[in-house]
Parts: C-alpha cells; sequence; structure tokens
C-alpha cells in the first residue's frame, strides 16, 4: 500500500502558558509500496506523534494522509486497516497467546476455522507457532514482541506501524529481533513505518530513513546516503557511532583551515564553517596538519579507535578509527597528527548549520 502525507501537521496546547507546540510541522513524504521506512531522532521530534496520525489514533491539525489513492485523515483507526505495535507490547497477560493474536478478528464476522488457519499462519510467520498455549508471563521479551507483531499482522494490514519495538530488549535480543522484523516485512510485502531513536536499528533495517528534529523534517533518503551526505550539521551529527567530529574553522581563499593549519584546498566562499570529520575519515600520519595529545586507544576487536584531544575543536574530543594493526606512536610531544582523507569530511555554515558544498 503507497502511504501518502501531504503538508501533514499537528499542533498541541503548550499547557505551561497559553501558546502552541508544533509537534509535526508540514511533513511530505509518499511511501512506495512494500517498503520499510524508518522515522529516526530523538526523543520530542514528532516521529511517534507522526505514527499516531498515520494510525488514526491522533487527529492532524491540518494536512492530509492517503493510503493509496483514497483519503483517510478522518477515518477512525478500525477502518484504516492498519496493524499497530507499542513499544509496551500490550499484551493481555490473562489471554493465552493464542487468544492475544486472535484478538483483534473477533470483532470480524469470521467463522473460528478461519480465524484459527490465520492465527496459525501468523504464528508461523513470526515463528512462535509452539507457544501458542502459553501465556504471555511465561515467554521472554523477544518472544512477548514476536506475539505483538503476529497480532498485528493477523488482520493481513495494509500498512504495519512499529512504535519503538525494540526498546524493551537488551542489545542482543534487538539485534536478533530487528533483523526478524526486517524479514518479516520483506516476506508479508507490507508497507512499514518504524519509529526509533536509535540510529543503528534505522540504518540496519530501513529502505529509506526519514530525520526529524522538532516536528520538521531534516532529511529523507536511503540509508547510507544520509550517513555519506548528511544534510546539515544536526544529521551528521545524530547518525554515526562513534560519533563524527565537529571542528570550528574557516575558508579563506579557497582554502580549509581548522585553527591555524591549512587541512585542504576547498572552493566555496570565504566564511566561519563547522568542519565534520566522521571517525573513518581520518589517516593517522605523523605528517598530518591536524593533531591532538594522545590520550587512549579503545580496542573494538577489528578496529581500534583513537582518541586523543585538540584544542581548536568545538569538542575536545578526537575519534579516529584506525585498523588494530597500526602501530600509534606520538610524537615528541605525546601528540598523534592525522591527514583527512579527500571527500570524507563535510562543511557546514556556522550560522545556519546547513551544508556547504564546492564550488565546480
Amino acid at each position: 500500500m503507497r502511504v501518502k502525507l501531504e503538508n501533514l501537521t499537528k499542533i498541541f496546547p503548550n499547557k505551561k502558558n497559553s501558546g502552541e507546540v508544533i509537534a509535526v510541522n508540514n511533513f511530505d513524504f509518499e511511501i512506495p509500496d512494500g517498503t520499510l521506512i524508518g522515522l529516526l531522532g530523538p526523543s520530542g521530534c514528532g516521529k511517534s506523534t507522526t505514527l499516531f496520525m498515520l494510525s488514526g489514533l491522533l487527529k492532524p491539525s491540518s494536512g492530509h494522509i492517503y493510503f493509496g489513492d483514497e483519503d483517510v485523515t478522518n477515518l477512525p483507526p478500525e477502518k484504516r486497516g492498519v496493524g499497530l505495535v507499542f513499544q509496551n507490547y500490550a499484551l493481555y497477560p490473562h489471554m493465552s497467546v493464542k487468544q492475544n493474536i486472535m484478538f483483534p478478528l473477533q470483532n470480524q464476522k469470521m467463522g473460528k476455522s478461519e480465524m484459527m488457519a490465520r492465527v496459525v499462519e501468523a504464528a508461523k510467520l513470526v515463528q512462535i507457532d509452539e507457544l501458542l498455549e502459553r501465556k504471555p508471563s511465561e515467554l521472554s521479551g523477544g518472544q512477548q514482541q514476536r506475539v505483538a507483531i503476529a497480532r498485528a499482522l493477523v488482520k493481513s494490514p495494509n500498512v504495519l506501524l512499529l512504535d519503538e519495538p525494540l526498546s524493551n530488549l537488551d542489545a542482543r535480543l534487538r539485534l536478533q529481533t530487528r533483523e526478524e522484523i526486517r524479514r518479516i516485512q520483506r516476506d508479508t510485502k507490507v508497507t512499514t513505518i518504524f519509529v526509533t531513536h536509535d540510529q543503528e536499528e534505522a540504518m540496519s533495517i530501513s529502505d529509506y530513513i526519514v530525520v526529524m528534529k522538532k516536528g520538521v523534517v531534516q532529511q529523507i533518503d536511503v540509508p547510507q546516503k544520509v550517513y555519506d551526505e548528511p544534510i546539515n550539521l544536526f544529521v551528521a551529527k545524530f547518525l554515526g557511532t562513534p560519533p563524527i567530529n565537529v571542528f570550528k574553522g574557516r575558508i579563506e581563499n579557497n582554502q580549509l583551515f581548522i585553527g591555524e593549519e591549512m587541512i585542504t584546498k576547498y572552493k566555496a566562499d570565504d566564511q566561519l564553517v563547522y568542519v565534520g570529520i566522521r571517525p573513518e575519515g581520518f589517516i593517522v600520519d605523523a605528517n598530518g596538519p591536524l593533531s591532538g595529545e594522545f590520550k587512549s586507544l579503545e580496542v573494538m576487536g577489528r578496529d581500534s579507535s583513537v582518541v586523543s584531544t585538540n584544542p581548536n575543536s568545538e569538542s575536545p574530543i578526537i575519534r579516529s578509527i584506525v585498523p588494530s594493526d597500526q602501530e600509534i606512536a606520538p610524537d615528541e610531544k605525546g601528540k598523534v597528527h592525522f591527514f583527512v582523507k579527500p571527500k570524507k569530511f563535510f562543511i557546514f555554515n556556522a550560522d545556519t548549520e546547513e551544508r556547504i558544498f564546492e564550488k565546480e
């Protein structure tokens, strides 16, 4: 099912004063049929509000929602054909797994044999068909999550909505469950919107990522392109582990400076800038123009992360990922030197924080 959001806006009254809070501001996007979309951003950015408007639990202040060619903006939730999985699973503790999954079908005029066939089919899809007689209290967190997904899928929804479904799971189980969610989505081909504040989750399973900040969409694209080509400083900072290094710099005479060091040539107007360099964008080299006092070496398996301080950075930490077999030799002053890899850094205007692209 193709989903289209047209100038979607949600405004709440501000309880602290007589003003208003714009939770979602003019959200425009068309979600292709059968894709998985990650709504990504910090708490309070409007991603769950967007999800609840899609489900019908919240009415938009303005704008429209289309499922296919149908305007569903004013349709109640039960008539939208959506499956919704909440963060806390919302399973009925007194019911068995089978009864929980079957519950959405009981208000439909459907025979018991057909309902049971659907329950078994949904349970097999999420691989819990051997747990149908158990109660939720007898299940692990990951199994409970699968029950919630099966309950959402048993209605054969046009759209599946997932509101931070992995946040209550431990790290290992989150990894396993997000892989399962991606498998299930590919098997069912149901259009899915997945809300998360975890950029690694969004990067790993989404066809497209929508990055949001304070109700405003910042960037929409395939995950790798959002990482490789952030549109502004917020997006660059929000994606990446270890986080991006940000320095105060300037462009002068088509040259990029960090502090007093000329880093590279860069064709752009003279101005103050922020320079974003991802950890993998450095080359540790004794002749590099950028340097920092060596502090520690974090071993990360196949790679290691060099951590050093630099007095010219907005944040005093430089993190550089280097091969684990590379020897790190600070100079006589205890500093480590770096080159910056070509096309592995981003320049942002110091006032607007928007990306500055090099002139042709």
